[in-house]
């Protein structure tokens, strides 16, 4: 399979961003990502004025972020044609965008923090829905505002990638629950909006540029056929959405190491089955699992709770029992891969 790497999950001056179109795509090449998902709030602006496309090596594929009346509920909205209003209730737009053949990613679900009165936490809260496509398991920003205290701040700011912390336990808790029910995606965002603050009245200083984000969190896909800048734009589109709805894709901290040449499979005598799939049990069955570069401590889930662990660079497991299976990658004790599900016998 062809694996790809990419941004997800970033704004614009069409929003509430401080780059244009031109700087965020020049910093995702100079990052090395094949592409990146913009999600402004509540507008497609750049979709509708044309700027989706090829820029170099990086693809540009433009989303929405939406939310509800009272700025909670975000849902990263992709794939689709129109910004749905604001006064629609959370269960209506997760609706309008599947019917619409949209991809509707829940942002930040779990958000909690207190250090910043003018940044409160927007979290998600009508779970009552089963039409979105998957969850934003891990968001840069999210994450870093919520470990953010009075006596590591300054530290924080210098150091914005060194001080990511892993994915909130209750995320990952909510996504393995609805895997026993039916294929969830998890996703990575980056929540990249490059803000400029005055300092003392005398210079402007960028916080956060998109050069830096772009080296956090990440989510690679795997993909059938090849993509490059000289492949039809709706097709490379068509492919990369596929690849996000089908849970061909795993997240990772780009930050502790490229996570490139990573793989989580299931095999039999017959088949190969990928992350998303949905699978029979046999008793032939067994996961794979591969990391590239040296080795890691890889931990295996079932169900939410641990398998099996071990300090190796592979990893193969006999299936004995049916349930949601995923990977947990940690490097030299930090968070840095997590695979979607291949759920057996449900």
């Amino acid at each position: 399979m062809f694996e790809y790497t990419g941004a997800i999950h970033v704004h614009s001056i069409f929003s509430d961003g401080s780059g244009d179109i031109k700087e965020i795509t020049q910093s995702a090449n100079e990052s090395g990502l094949d592409f990146v998902i913009l999600t402004d709030h509540n507008t497609l602006r750049a979709l509708h004025e044309g700027y989706e496309g090829w820029y170099g090596n990086t693809f540009l594929l433009v989303g929405c972020e939406i939310n509800d009346k009272e700025n909670r509920n975000h849902l990263l909205a992709l794939n689709i044609n129109e910004a749905y209003s604001t006064r629609l209730p959370a269960k209506e737009y997760v609706h309008k965008v599947k019917e619409a053949g949209g991809l509707g990613f829940i942002a930040h679900p779990h958000e909690k923090r207190n250090s910043m009165e003018k940044h409160p936490p927007y979290p998600w809260t009508e779970w009552d829905t089963d039409e979105f496509t998957g969850i934003e398991i891990w968001n840069h920003m999210s994450v870093w505002m919520e470990s953010l205290t009075e006596e590591n701040k300054y530290n924080y700011f210098v150091h914005p990638l060194r001080s990511i912390t892993p994915p909130p336990k209750e995320t990952l808790e909510v996504w393995d629950k609805l895997n026993l029910e039916r294929k969830v995606v998890g996703i990575g965002g980056v929540d990249a909006h490059a803000h400029k603050v005055n300092l003392l009245g005398f210079f402007e200083v960028e916080v956060f540029p998109y050069k830096v984000m772009f080296k956090s969190i990440r989510t690679n896909i795997l993909l059938d056929e090849e993509i490059n800048p000289s492949c039809d734009i709706l097709k490379t589109k068509r492919l990369i959405y596929d690849a996000l709805k089908e849970g061909r894709c795993f997240v990772n901290n780009y930050y502790y190491g490229d996570a490139k040449g990573f793989r989580f499979y299931a095999f039999d005598d017959k088949n190969i089955f990928q992350m998303g799939d949905t699978i029979p049990h046999s008793h032939e069955l067994k996961l794979k699992v591969i990391i590239p570069g040296s080795n890691a401590e890889i931990r295996l889930i079932r169900n939410g709770e641990l398998v099996t662990k071990q300090i190796a660079s592979e990893l193969e497991f006999m299936v004995m029992e049916i349930g949601a299976y995923r990977v947990e990658v940690y490097l030299n004790e930090n968070a840095w891969i997590f695979s979607n599900h291949i759920r057996i016998g449900l």
